[in-house]
Parts: structure tokens; sequence; C-alpha cells
């Protein structure tokens, strides 16, 4: 199944484009259809600036005429001026669009692990070690059982992606130590449920299940109960 970074690449490389699996993520997804819209509105201002003209009297001029001249030169910079103003404004627009969203992206990351959620035997201290000590952390002893640890790139940086068992089944943790967020937030993307929260001076924790009939509540106690269970080292990794 397509996800929210491969459509979006497909998108930049041709808004146009038709296909099975391109249409259902279109139409399963608010935002991917969001960035469509943009990336289309962008394709359509940029071709009206491309068309701007200059007047039929910069092309046909009395000889001799300086006033003529001069109208004429400030209507062709005018309209150049004009259709590269555009294009960069609508330009702008597009590049400085939001990223894809951290919940999107955190799901789009748990496509790439599939055995994470297999194992359930609790992982020793020395496995869980190096990728904890990676992001200056360790997990207090009333932690939930980890059943798999990995220092994982995510946005270009490297952080710990964890699963824990809870009486519910199955929990991922990933410890967002670069992406800051102001509060809490929930989703619920692509059959995974969750929520993302704030950890003051070292970014974020994103907390998700993937078990129906999964409440939110219960979400946010497991996420609770794991942030409240990371002991942080004296200085951030980075």
């Amino acid at each position: 199944m397509m996800n929210h970074q491969q459509y979006r690449r497909a998108v930049l490389a041709n808004p146009r484009g038709t296909d099975p699996e391109f249409d259902a993520h279109r139409a399963s997804c608010e935002d991917c259809r969001a960035f469509t819209d943009g990336v289309l509105t962008f394709e359509h201002r940029l071709v009206r600036a491309l068309r701007v003209t200059t007047p039929n009297s910069a092309r046909i001029l009395p000889f001799g005429n300086r006033t003529a001249v001069r109208h004429a030169k400030e209507g062709r910079w005018l309209a150049l001026a004009a259709s590269a103003a555009i294009a960069f404004v609508v330009a702008a627009g597009i590049w400085l669009t939001p990223r894809s969203s951290l919940a999107a992206d955190v799901v789009a990351h748990m496509a790439g692990e599939p055995a994470a959620w297999k194992g359930h035997a609790a992982l020793s201290a020395g496995e869980l070690a190096p990728v904890l000590k990676r992001a200056n952390m360790t997990l207090d002893p009333r932690a939930p059982s980890v059943s798999y640890a990995n220092s994982c790139d995510f946005r270009g940086r490297i952080v710990p992606h964890l699963v824990v068992q809870s009486p519910r089944g199955p929990v991922t943790v990933m410890v967002l130590i670069h992406e800051t967020v102001s509060k809490a937030s929930q989703f619920d993307e692509q059959g995974y449920r969750g929520t993302i929260l704030p950890v003051p001076q070292h970014g974020s924790i994103a907390v998700l299940m993937k078990e129906p009939g999964t409440t939110a509540a219960e979400i946010d106690a497991i996420a609770a109960q794991v942030r409240s269970a990371i002991v942080w080292g004296s200085s951030r990794s980075e």
C-alpha cells in the first residue's frame, strides 16, 4: 500500500498521473489531497504567469519617438517583473508548505519495520542499552517490558524506536528527540491509533498501537506511563 511519502513523490513527478493505488491513497487521505491541490494550483498559476505578454505598442514603435520607446521599455520590464514576481510568490508558497504531518511520517515509518511487532520476549539490558544510550536516556525499572529496540533514521535524525508490551498488546514508542510539539495530539491513520506528547527540553514521543478497539484513553495512559519511565541524561544527544 502506498504511503504518504511515496504518494507525494509521485505527485511532484506527475501531479496529473492516474494509477489505482495512487487514486486510492488520495481518496483515503485528506492531507495528501490538500497537498495535491497545492501542487496543481502552483502549476496553474505558474503557467498563467509565464503567459504575461507586453502590450502591442511595445512591439511597433514610431521611429524617433523617445517617449514611446521609454514607455515600451517600461511596459516590457513591468511585464517581466510581474511574471517573475508571480512565479516567485507561487513557488515560495509551495516550498514553504509544511512537510507532511509528524503523525503521518511516524505511521509511514512503521511500514519499513514489520518485524517490530512480532516478538514478545523482553530484551536483555545489554540488547537495549546501545539504543537508549545513543539518545542519552535510560528507562526506569518500572517501565513496561521492551520487546524491540532499534536506532532508526527518522526525518534525517537517528531516534530510538521501541516496542513495549501492554495488557492490550504491543505498543510502539518513538522517542523523537529532535521534534518539538506544543501540545499533545491524537491521531488515527491507516489502522494505527496513537498520540504524540511533548517532552520539555527533549522533543516529543509518539506512542501508537494497531490493536482494533483500542481507545484514545488507553493510548494516553500507556503514553503517560512510558514518558514518566524515561530517565534523561545530563546532555541531549545529537
